[in-house]
């Protein structure tokens, strides 16, 4: 989902106790009420409704430590209703409705904005007029009402850029109409033209040095290329958006762009990496109070555990999600919830069930995106790119004869000018890319150290309680010796976690004292051998760390245990090709099927995560090579054809 526009940030850290105040401040301040609020302020208050300051800046350069308090912004609406000051009025009423909409009441904040609309217009004021109409077009697109949103923004916009010499807020609301049509674009699937106003707004918030505009419209962005099915570019925008969204320390703009790397996670294929972000932002979203973006990370939640067959997980998920939007009317989210739900009994193999929530989402697709709606929307695209387009050629055609006077009066002052500008921005540019590199490393390096795995908890206890037995059984030799060992493996798996990559020779070395533990448990039973082909040199061959333990460890787990005899694994590095080096870790253990049927049969059954997150480290480790990784693993047959053990192949990329 899109981020709003600008008005969203008002990040409300204090929305439910915020939420109460709204509630209970309802009614007109009375002289006790008035008594709770705190002298400055007051003075403060009462000195604007003298000077009366005409403009959104004045009014905010002065309220604006003050304007997430909803009991302050009561106060001066009641103050300036008494005292005739519509401006002040105007300021009071949008902000409350901001934050009602913030918290998913759409109803309250459209009733205040077009409360604030009426006084704007009442006083002439094309500062509040057009804010407030923006407000409304954000309140009415929250809500999927598509052709009543864009009426007001495409209001907003044209009465904004007919100002002349336009302040910081009027530049401001331009593009925050300019992300609000383009959203609307969005809804109506015309992606392009979503993306061409959400790049003009761009442009614009960078001329500003906005950096929250910057964040907004990257996701936006980044929304319009994931519907049109350019993932990569998707995930692109959405990490840009992050970190501009970390830089001004939005909790909301984090829980939305988090929420959107983790549905391309999801489109990719990788649930675990995405229940990486999702779990944490579900107590986040909540705090936020915007049940539109809650529903969507308890619904996408859902999805995760249906790719991964945890089909009750899934489905409570994704209802309470569902009821999220019912309960606030989000037809989107509700649509959303039951293509969802599909998919999940369609994982179950309840196919009726399956089709009758195809059904539904059906009927909502098409209360969205009704005829006669879908037939306004058209037309009113035409009509205002074909507006637009006229008054963006007489502009050009204004600009073109100044700039051709000012170079006739001044060519070399001009010049000058343009060269010096020309340097600074070539500059800035390249600071900017660097500035733009590092966070996106930064951000890939945080989320692949997430999923790097540690050592299983029970083998580092019951390697202790090996060496245990051997201080009570008093050979205190094989204690020390082993304790050495264990010491030294716990070293290097801490040195090993702090790492993206290590060589190959190092994750050898540290398999190697995995097994000499390991072995302890198996009375030193297993055969272990690392062999290395001619001409391999495993110092400069890099590759994840802790790559190999779970292969070794599932080996162990399900193939040695369970086998009675001789007991043997094999590590063998070898050449593949010129792009490639090929792991094999061969035991001679009792075959993957058997050990589907001994897994069966335990009490306890083990899920091992370790080899899915493997898999997804080595697919980020190989983005940074020409070639790609592959895992194969394949069952081992006698010549009788008896299961004898398992080969695990890993290609490893080195260039």
């Amino acid at each position: 989902m899109p981020i709003e526009n600008f008005t969203q940030v008002e990040y409300l850290n204090r929305v439910k106790r915020n939420t109460v105040l709204f509630l209970s401040l309802f009614f007109v301040f009375n002289l006790s009420s008035a008594q709770e609020i705190p002298e400055e302020f007051i003075e403060k208050v009462e000195t604007l409704v003298q000077l009366r300051p005409k403009t959104y800046e004045e009014l905010d350069k002065e309220l604006y430590p003050d304007k997430r308090d909803t009991t302050l912004l009561r106060f001066f609406d009641n103050l300036s209703r008494e005292n005739a000051y519509s401006e002040g009025r105007a300021y009071a009423l949008n902000l409350l409705g901001m934050k009602y909409r913030n918290i998913s009441q759409y109803e309250k904040a459209v009733k205040l904005h077009e409360q604030a609309l009426e006084i704007s217009e009442e006083a002439n004021s094309i500062d509040f007029r057009v804010l407030s109409l923006n407000m409304l077009g954000v309140a009415y697109r929250r809500t999927d009402a598509i052709k009543t949103a864009l009426d007001y923004n495409q209001r907003a916009l044209e009465l904004a850029e007919q100002v002349e010499n336009p302040s910081n807020h009027i530049k401001r609301s331009i593009n925050v109409a300019l992300n609000g049509i383009g959203n609307l674009y969005q809804s109506l699937e015309q992606y392009d033209l979503a993306i061409l106003q959400f790049e003009r707004a761009l442009k614009l918030e960078e001329e500003m040095g906005n950096q929250l505009g910057l964040a907004i419209n990257h996701q936006n962005i980044g929304h319009c290329l994931e519907e049109k099915g350019d993932l990569e570019g998707a995930l692109e925008n959405y990490r840009k958006s992050l970190a501009y969204n970390e830089e001004i320390d939005s909790d909301i703009g984090r829980v939305i762009c988090k929420n959107s790397l983790a549905q391309i996670y999801l489109k990719q294929n990788m649930p675990y990496l995405a229940l990486v972000l999702l779990e944490p932002l579900q107590n986040e979203s909540k705090n936020i109070g915007d049940f539109s973006i809650t529903s969507l990370v308890y619904i996408n939640t859902g999805w995760a555990h249906t790719k991964l067959a945890n089909y009750d997980k899934a489905e409570n998920y994704i209802f309470e999600g569902l009821e999220m939007a019912q309960t606030r009317n989000i037809p989107s989210n509700i649509l959303y919830a039951y293509e969802k739900l599909s998919d999940l009994e369609n994982g179950r193999g309840n196919f009726k069930q399956a089709y009758e929530y195809y059904k539904k989402a059906g009927e909502y697709d098409k209360q969205i995106s009704s005829a006669t709606n879908l037939r306004y929307m058209n037309d009113v695209i035409v009509k205002y790119e074909n507006d637009k387009k006229n008054n963006q050629i007489a502009v050009l055609a204004k600009e073109n004869e100044i700039v051709r006077l000012r170079l006739k009066k001044n060519q070399t002052t001009l010049l000058v000018s343009a060269l010096i500008v020309g340097l600074i921005s070539s500059i800035l540019y390249i600071l900017y890319r660097q500035y733009q590199s590092k966070n996106e490393k930064r951000v890939l390096t945080l989320e692949q150290k997430m999923l790097r795995s540690q050592m299983n908890p029970h083998f580092l206890f019951n390697s202790l309680n090996s060496i245990k037995l051997y201080i009570i059984n008093n050979e205190q030799k094989n204690a020390v010796h082993y304790l050495n060992k264990f010491s030294k493996l716990v070293r290097k798996i801490l040195e090993a976690s702090s790492q993206k990559e290590i060589s190959l020779s190092e994750e050898l070395g540290t398999m190697e004292l995995y097994m000499n533990i390991e072995n302890i448990r198996f009375s030193n039973e297993i055969d272990f051998k690392i062999q290395v082909e001619k001409d391999i040199n495993v110092d400069n061959i890099k590759i994840p760390s802790l790559t190999l333990q779970p292969f070794l460890e599932n080996s162990l787990w399900h193939g040695l245990s369970p086998k009675e005899g001789d007991k043997k694994i094999q590590i063998n590095v070898k050449h593949k090709d010129k792009g490639h080096v090929t792991i094999e870790i061969v035991d001679n253990g009792v075959g993957r099927t058997m050990a589907e049927l001994n897994k069966e049969n335990r009490v306890l059954k083990r899920k091992s995560l370790g080899i899915h997150i493997t898999k997804e480290r080595l697919a980020n480790f190989a983005k940074d090579y020409q070639n790609k990784f592959d895992v194969a693993i394949m069952d081992l047959f006698d010549e009788n054809g008896n299961p004898n053990g398992t080969k695990v192949v890993l290609d490893i990329p080195t260039i």
